[in-house]
């Protein structure tokens, strides 16, 4: 339904931190002149239970840091999880008023029906106020599923004076003393209260019961989410209870109540929905296409570097810089960072377009006197996270929606370790891809070989595995500037010109050295996913690579021709998820079309006319690389990959402990051609000691 959901959120807790940054990027959008301020709010609906989510409290702190009053959380405390209390032995209400006081939000706490105030009225004592207090949440769960009667006993029944209290209330009056989340004129004077608020976010805590109205068929009690149908005596009970105008043979039918097209309610209901703009929500993309620069913008990174070294995260920092700089697209950019600017090599932006805080800059910077030092204000473009990517994704997402929720195209990149983007927020990931979320995420220090000495913690090689199971995130592992500035102008057009409602994954190294021109006619196999960087008409092996690692395939090709005669074709694959699902709607379109002539995959159709085995090395696990070995039929294929925890050494010792250094490499191709009668394995063998690889080394996946 892609024009009905607004903010889908996928698993629970992520609603909450979402709602809070959709709210700061609105505040964002009006400091940097984009959006005019229009007192719209943002509203999440949220469950007690899925407080207990760590991003579900991850944006308090930032909201009420940040005085959001366009935000408003609407917790529905029904006390209960899916097995049981959420706070059985305590009370979570008064947990939560403390928690978001103590962030500086407004909270406005809505516990007990109006059937409550004449008693709290009459109490002059305290003793009820009293005996509220004294009750944890797991009796007031218990209460619930029980009667009017159980609830005179056990809850009145401690103090005589309570008894005395509801004399005059028969049973059936006291189970219907409502909890204040069930009572219309309070939950309407909490929503009233949330919006005339300013100055701070507003959350209001309504208590209520799980499975309202279901009686004695799971009302209040822990089995009630399990609960898939009632029975005829419940929904009888249940019709009773509400007074529905439904007769008892129309009961099993269960059928929908609307009212007459002539009475009040009904005029009133199509009076409130035509103002609200329609009977469905409706989620609005009509917007004007970007445009954007001509390819030739990026001419730098078109270029041969010479010997001078740069990393493809630098070559990223001037496409940005170039980008910031276009008259139509320049106010646009939405850069986006967790604390890592410095490692990035983005220090210099932050004079250029400052970083934006809500309050502008209330100190001289320890750095005041540097050409690029730490320049905060109210219209810096910059998004600057803290080590928060949670929150960082969430910002990106908002921006990434704006075409959207604001009707304004913005143009986000996201900058991030790759090892922390999927890995840690898959699930933020999934909801982007769910609220067609259009922009760049950029995995930056990628590969399991490129951060020297980091070890673990920083060493990802799984990163595009991840991403590739998300249908709508196309991802690319680029090795040169020129590849980059390629993939980025694509992505720019398909997002914002072609308007698709896709989002793009890049990978960027950290790793310095000399950047070849752009070969001539290559724009479209950098874009499908693959394109033969070298090759011989002798060529008796297919060399492939990626990222950091096509290098060494380069080199690998090198060794080849230099030491055993042997003649390669070298392949930039900057695409192997993009090349598999090529691969797979070829697949697909054969399977439907039987009788038509079958169509090849594009990996097929570069491969066709050329010779000998396929050898793929990556900077990720050997499943990266598998992605297309269905789709090179008929010939030797082998994947070289990085499986196994990241380990701390140098980029020459990782490579080679992970077995995709130029010299595996080398002996992999050897040894297809070997096991395919081409060359005697004796050659193979001369590999080994020529190179000096120890046969008897761990398995990298064993370490």
């Amino acid at each position: 339904m892609p024009d009905f959901w607004q903010f889908p959120t996928v698993s629970m807790g992520l609603g909450p931190i979402t709602a809070a940054y959709q709210a700061r990027f609105m505040r964002y959008l009006e400091f940097r002149d984009l959006k005019q301020h229009q007192g719209r709010k943002v509203w999440a609906f949220l469950g007690d239970g899925e407080m207990d989510q760590p991003e579900s409290l991850a944006a308090i702190s930032l909201a009420g840091r940040e005085k959001l009053d366009n935000l408003i959380f609407v917790v529905n405390c029904n006390l209960q999880r899916l097995d049981g209390p959420v706070r059985g032995n305590a009370k979570v209400i008064q947990e939560f008023e403390s928690l978001y006081r103590a962030a500086g939000w407004n909270v406005i706490k809505v516990i007990w029906g109006g059937g409550w105030d004449a008693l709290l009225e009459k109490d002059t004592s305290g003793l009820l106020r009293q005996r509220m207090m004294e009750c944890v949440d797991g009796d007031y769960q218990n209460y619930k599923s029980q009667n009017g009667a159980y609830v005179r006993e056990h809850f009145f029944g401690k103090y005589p004076e309570l008894l005395a209290l509801v004399a005059d209330l028969s049973d059936d009056d006291i189970w219907k003393l409502s909890r204040g989340g069930h009572d219309p004129d309070k939950v309407y004077n909490a929503y009233a209260a949330a919006v005339r608020h300013s100055g701070q976010p507003t959350v209001i805590l309504a208590k209520t019961v799980k499975g309202f109205g279901m009686g004695e068929a799971g009302e209040g009690q822990n089995i009630n989410h399990q609960l898939k149908k009632m029975g005829a005596d419940a929904v009888k009970a249940f019709r009773d209870r509400f007074g529905l105008e439904v007769p008892d043979e129309q009961l099993a039918e269960i059928p929908y109540l609307k009212p007459t097209a002539d009475s009040e309610e009904a005029r009133y209901f199509a009076a409130r929905r035509q103002a609200l703009g329609g009977y469905v929500p409706a989620r609005h993309t009509a917007v004007e296409p970007l445009q954007i620069p001509e390819l030739s913008a990026f001419a730098t990174q078109l270029k041969d570097t010479g010997e001078r070294a740069i990393s493809t995260t630098m070559a990223f920092v001037r496409i940005l810089g170039t980008l910031l700089k276009d008259p139509h697209l320049g106010k646009l950019i939405v850069p986006i960072v967790p604390d890592e600017s410095r490692t990035f090599g983005m220090e210099s932006l932050f004079r250029q377009i400052g970083i934006h805080s809500a309050v502008g800059q209330l100190y001289t910077p320890q750095d005041s006197g540097q050409l690029s030092y730490y320049k905060e204000s109210k219209d810096g473009q910059i998004m600057q996270e803290g080590l928060n990517e949670s929150g960082a994704i969430s910002s990106w997402i908002a921006a990434s929606t704006s075409y959207s929720n604001h009707g304004l195209m913005t143009v986000p990149f996201y900058i991030f370790y790759s090892m922390f983007g999927f890995q840690r927020v898959g699930d933020l990931a999934w909801a982007a891809g769910d609220a067609r979320a259009r922009g760049f995420l950029l995995g930056a220090t990628a590969g399991r070989t490129t951060l020297m000495g980091e070890g673990l913690q920083h060493d990802d090689g799984h990163s595009h595995i991840l991403s590739s199971v998300i249908p709508c995130c196309v991802s690319y592992d680029p090795t040169f500037a020129y590849e980059l500035a390629v993939i980025i102008r694509e992505g720019m057009r398909r997002m914002y010109v072609e308007q698709e409602d896709i989002y793009y994954y890049i990978t960027l190294l950290n790793e310095n050295y000399p950047h070849p021109a752009m070969p001539e006619g290559v724009e479209d196999g950098i874009v499908k996913g693959m394109y033969r960087l070298s090759g011989s008409q002798h060529a008796k092996v297919q060399l492939m690579g990626s990222g950091s690692i096509l290098r060494e395939v380069i080199a690998a090709a090198d060794l080849l021709a230099n030491d055993f005669a042997v003649q390669c074709d070298v392949w930039s694959v900057t695409s192997l998820t993009e090349l598999r699902r090529d691969g797979h709607a070829v697949e697909r379109w054969n399977l439907l079309h039987p009788e038509r002539e079958p169509r090849a995959s594009y990996v097929e159709r570069c491969l066709a006319g050329q010779t000998g085995p396929v050898v793929v090395a990556t900077d990720y696990v050997k499943l990266f690389a598998d992605q297309i070995r269905p789709f090179v039929p008929g010939r030797r294929f082998v994947a070289l990959g990085t499986d196994g925890f990241g380990q701390s050494d140098t980029r020459e010792a990782l490579r080679a402990f992970f077995e995709v250094d130029r010299h595996f490499i080398a002996l992999a191709a050897l040894k297809a051609l070997a096991d395919d009668g081409v060359i005697g394995r004796d050659k193979v063998s001369e590999a080994i000691k020529r190179y000096g690889i120890n046969v008897d080394k761990a398995d990298p996946v064993a370490v």
